[in-house]
């Protein structure tokens, strides 16, 4: 028999086998899983299928993605505007989410504007735009800055449904992803 424990650890002398919660990051997919059980029973409609639903998996790891990028970026946000504050308040960093969309959000200062926004269940693009109207990505050493008007970080369905996120098809860090960005805006802004 299998108990779950949420006190922490546990006696090592024990006969019977304990799961301490604590030890899984996500537990929701069980809980998802339970539920949908129970309201087939009290609906009748039966849905075996809906796992293999790639689209629906990827509709919710972008929007979780782009809520995990928005909520680093108002922290260093926050952060940075409090480092500077007593030096010239009104250069401070603003975040706002972009009106008739899901979670897209924009960063801006001084007329630039970083944009992060969910183009489909599997590409959220990331790009720069002054206030003259042009259209730029962050800078890259190995790249020429013509190249692309806008970064793309696409979803890669792996084995068993695992998604991860990636950048010209090499997985990405949501920690230097932030800094990277954040970096950049603040050196374009600063003018």
């Amino acid at each position: 028999m299998i108990y779950l424990d949420v006190r922490g650890p546990l006696p090592k002398n024990k006969c019977m086998e304990y799961i301490n919660v604590n030890d899984y990051q996500n537990v929701s997919w069980i809980e998802g899983l339970a539920l949908e059980e129970v309201n087939m029973d009290e609906s009748g409609i039966i849905r075996f299928d809906e796992h293999l639903n790639t689209q629906g998996l990827l509709e919710e790891s972008s929007l979780a993605f782009v809520n995990k990028l928005k909520d680093r970026f108002e922290f260093y946000v926050s952060l940075f505007n409090q480092y500077r504050h007593h030096r010239d308040g009104a250069r401070s960093i603003k975040v706002f989410r972009i009106s008739n969309t899901v979670n897209d959000f924009i960063l801006f200062r001084n007329s630039l504007k970083l944009i992060v926004a969910r183009r489909s269940p599997d590409v959220i693009s990331i790009g720069f735009l002054s206030n003259n109207g042009g259209l730029f990505a962050a800078r890259l050493a190995n790249e020429n800055q013509s190249v692309h008007a806008i970064h793309e970080i696409k979803a890669h369905v792996g084995p068993f449904n695992t998604i991860s996120w990636r950048f010209q098809g090499e997985p990405i860090e949501t920690e230097a992803l932030v800094k990277y960005y954040l970096t950049e805006f603040i050196k374009n802004s600063s003018r």
